[in-house]
């Protein structure tokens, strides 16, 4: 009798490396592909400033939850799944929006916490 296996191909995370410049007031793209076999996937965008965590920005799925961080509004920080690709989309860039910004991928669904 032989033994099976399968081989899962590698999920991962596409982000094009380098700086991004831009004048305030300015519109901008942030390049996020990622590669998975899996059906169900969960993309987030997380800013990390200088001395700081990264600080979640909004998350988006394979089921069309478009979901933004408070401080993050959709009018200025938008992403959309589409195909293997979620690009974060900047409007009226700000001096503040200076950062290191990440694309990461989950195939779980994330777990939320609320204390009461």
């Amino acid at each position: 009798m032989g033994l099976k296996t399968a081989c899962k191909g590698e999920d991962k995370v596409i982000q094009p490396g380098g700086e991004v410049i831009a004048a305030e007031g300015d519109s901008l793209t942030l390049n996020c592909t990622f590669e998975t076999i899996d059906k169900s996937a969960y993309l987030f965008w997380y800013k990390q400033e200088v001395n700081s965590y990264p600080k979640y920005m909004l998350k988006r799925d394979t089921y069309g939850t478009n979901e933004n961080a408070p401080e993050f509004n959709k009018d200025r920080f938008d992403a959309e799944l589409k195909d293997k690709s979620v690009p974060l989309q900047i409007s009226s860039a700000a001096v503040t929006d200076s950062a290191v910004y990440y694309c990461a991928l989950s195939l779980a669904q994330p777990t939320e916490l609320h204390i009461i």
